[in-house]
């Protein structure tokens, strides 16, 4: 038991040092240049050209979205403007463009029948035997949304249901977003607007954003937009949808500023949901709010299907650094001895001379060894047979082919 104890304790108080065997094989040098040259490759075109590992990265983008959305639509015999179809009216970055309502004019407190099940309404116990009505308490008359947004159905139901068709406002494809931006990247103090400060106000006005020919121009023409996300007007202006407008900032900041510049992209947001038996499309509620001459306050009642458009700014920036650079240089210089633990695994395992490499690379010296006068005995591994070479103030040593076989 002592003694193993003490083998164990001799075992942790060893030193191990590196020995250069220099193997002159083609195959194996072959393989080791070869992965050597995939890592520096790897590194240099992939870690630093690709993916700029050498910067230093913000992207905690701050960002200002403002819009204005312009254009005149026909809805319901009335012509619309900017202030009756655009909810909010900031022009923030996420603005709704109304494309058909259902208006239920001169609501008052009261009591009246119901015209479909009301979850916000206060359900009375009396019961119209003759209708086969129920009688509710709240805003009269009841709001019938019963309006479809589709096309009158052929043959029309048997049942007793008030169809009525009302067209949505298809103008809207025609209406034009006014976009500005304001971006900064804090860590390195760089702001930047969406447009070139140049562009003047005659040029602003007759332009209108193409990915290709015209990618700076901050006005976008509604049609254009679905259309970039395929979607038409006429698919979404009766249920309403959800579009995203994504604007990118993507900025390497060791060239000039001036390629700092935005990239559009848009997407349909409620695309998951477009198939959906319920909850199709995008809708809301809003009232305006009045009083008679003797004080008894009414409302109307408007339900509106828009189009909603939610203006979303990424960005990320890169600048050189030091830190990164070094780390990634180091990183790189360590992956390369990877040929070094490849080439030993084909030589310790799959060639023929393994067991004379082995016996080459591995040598164990003791303390004794060490004292003693360098006399080596015939038999022992530190002896060098004819034929292979030894550097002694290097302490490498130098395998023939001869001693090599493959």
């Amino acid at each position: 038991m002592g003694s193993l104890i003490w083998a164990c304790i001799t075992d942790f108080f060893t030193y191990e040092t590196t020995k250069s065997v220099v193997v002159k094989s083609w195959s194996v040098g072959i393989i080791n240049r070869i992965v050597q040259l995939l890592i520096i490759t790897c590194f240099v075109g992939w870690v630093f050209i690709y993916k700029k590992a050498y910067q230093v990265n913000d992207t905690g983008v701050e960002s200002s979205v403002m819009t204005k959305v312009k254009g005149f639509g026909y809805h319901n015999n009335r012509v619309l403007d900017v202030a009756d179809y655009v909810f909010p009216q900031q022009g923030a970055g996420v603005f709704c463009i109304m494309t058909k309502i259902i208006i239920t004019e001169n609501q008052f407190q009261g009591k009246c029948a119901e015209v479909r099940t009301h979850l916000n309404h206060l359900f009375l116990v009396s019961f119209n035997q003759t209708k086969g009505q129920c009688e509710i308490e709240g805003w009269c008359p009841a709001e019938n949304d019963k309006v479809t947004t589709d096309p009158l159905p052929h043959p029309l139901p048997s049942f007793s249901v008030n169809f009525l068709l009302s067209k949505p406002m298809l103008n809207v494809k025609n209406f034009t977003i006014f976009i500005k931006n304001s971006i900064r990247f804090p860590l390195f103090n760089v702001t930047r607007g969406n447009f070139p400060s140049s562009m003047n106000a005659s040029q602003i006005k007759r332009c209108t954003y193409h990915p290709e020919t015209n990618p700076f121009c901050p006005i976008f023409r509604v049609g254009d937009v679905l259309r970039y996300t395929g979607q038409t007007v006429e698919n979404l202006a009766h249920k309403g949808g959800e579009i995203g407008i994504n604007i990118q900032w993507i900025c390497n900041l060791d060239l000039d500023i001036k390629n700092c510049v935005p990239q559009y992209s848009f997407t349909r947001l409620d695309a998951p949901f477009a198939k959906n038996a319920v909850s199709k499309g995008y809708n809301f509620r809003f009232a305006k709010y009045f009083k008679t001459e003797n004080g008894t306050e009414f409302r109307t009642l408007h339900k509106a299907y828009a189009i909603r458009f939610d203006v979303m700014v990424t960005g990320n920036a890169g600048k050189f650094d030091t830190i990164p650079t070094l780390i990634n240089l180091v990183a790189a210089f360590t992956s390369i001895g990877l040929g070094t633990v490849l080439c030993d695994v084909i030589l310790l395992n799959f060639l023929k001379g393994a067991e004379q490499y082995k016996a080459k690379k591995f040598e164990e010296v003791s303390e004794a060894q060490i004292e003693a006068p360098l006399t080596q005995s015939p038999g022992s591994q530190l002896s060098l047979r004819p034929g292979i070479k030894s550097s002694y103030d290097s302490g490498a040593l130098s395998l023939a082919t001869s001693d090599q076989p493959i």
